[in-house]
């Protein structure tokens, strides 16, 4: 568990997912997040290009996301946290690939 302490997630038990009664080192949308920057790095390796607006709206879904939870509007659920989380970690890293360029070119 030290790795998600590491990373800086909360790892809260009725947050996180479990397998074979062995809680991940990292909450739900922590994991969606590092799924998500797997998928888009493997749409950039794959030339999907996506737009630096919608980077910024699919990050914007996220903390909208949490912001609800935490305002106590409406409960989110794992499975919630998984979706806002990979759909993040895809506009974080593409954000940070178009910072990259913007630099390189």
């Amino acid at each position: 568990m030290k790795i998600g302490a590491v990373s800086g997630c909360h790892q809260m038990h009725e947050r996180s997912f479990s397998f074979k009664g062995y809680q991940f080192p990292v909450c739900a949308r922590c994991t969606g997040i590092y799924i998500g920057h797997i998928v888009s790095i493997l749409l950039f390796i794959l030339k999907v290009r996506i737009n630096l607006k919608i980077c910024g709206a699919l990050i914007l879904i996220m903390s909208f996301d949490g912001l609800v939870q935490l305002l106590k509007v409406k409960k989110s659920t794992n499975f919630r946290r998984l979706i806002t989380g990979i759909l993040a970690g895809i506009g974080l890293v593409y954000m940070l690939i178009d910072i990259v360029l913007y630099f390189i070119y």
